[in-house]
């Protein structure tokens, strides 16, 4: 039961439930799913590009010559490389952060791979950066901070929108949602 609790979201109740479901209900789901994490675990690292998760050097994404050099995404997590494969027809180039600064943590630059990406930058194809780091206070400043390094460089940052999320309401809506979407409203019509 301990060992389930290493999954995010997975509490002692939860961790309890899929441990008596595996003993009592499938020994063999047990075993396969064991014998896929242990492969996982010994097979699976970080493309030497990108960094997100990749079972070669070079993960499908950075190996496509169909993808858009001069455009760079930076996010977080390889989640949310996932997250904008499935759900926008983005089709430039990904940067794997692997966190976000917090100096309060002892998460600086380094950490987060920002010399890797210096070099990246310094290439020359990159046009334009998109910024994707999560809202919240770390992963603002990470935005600024990367934004920086892009306007030394003489690129592009754009940071991706953030508000409302479509169909919610505004009466639910919390404050600092609301007024990040009227700090980034854009013009309809002509």
């Amino acid at each position: 039961m301990d060992s389930f609790c290493c999954l995010p979201g997975v509490g002692p109740k939860t961790a309890q439930r899929m441990a008596f479901h595996i003993l009592e209900r499938d020994r063999e789901g047990g075993r396969r799913l064991a014998g896929i994490l242990e492969q996982a675990v010994a097979h699976i690292g970080h493309c030497k590009r990108c960094r997100t998760l990749s079972e070669d050097e070079l993960c499908r994404l950075c190996a496509s010559e169909q993808r858009n050099d001069a455009q760079l995404c930076i996010v977080e997590t390889p989640a949310d490389v996932f997250a904008i494969e499935q759900a926008t027809d983005y089709r430039g180039r990904y940067f794997v952060l692997g966190g976000r600064l917090s100096p309060l943590d002892g998460i600086g630059p380094a950490e987060i791979g920002l010399p890797q990406l210096a070099s990246i930058l310094a290439e020359g194809r990159v046009e334009e950066l998109i910024l994707a780091t999560n809202p919240t206070v770390e992963g603002e400043a990470t935005a600024q901070y990367i934004g920086d390094m892009a306007a030394e460089a003489g690129i592009s940052a754009t940071r991706i929108a953030h508000g409302v999320p479509l169909g919610g309401e505004l009466e639910y809506v919390d404050g600092g949602t609301l007024a990040h979407a009227f700090l980034g409203r854009r013009r309809v019509g002509n």
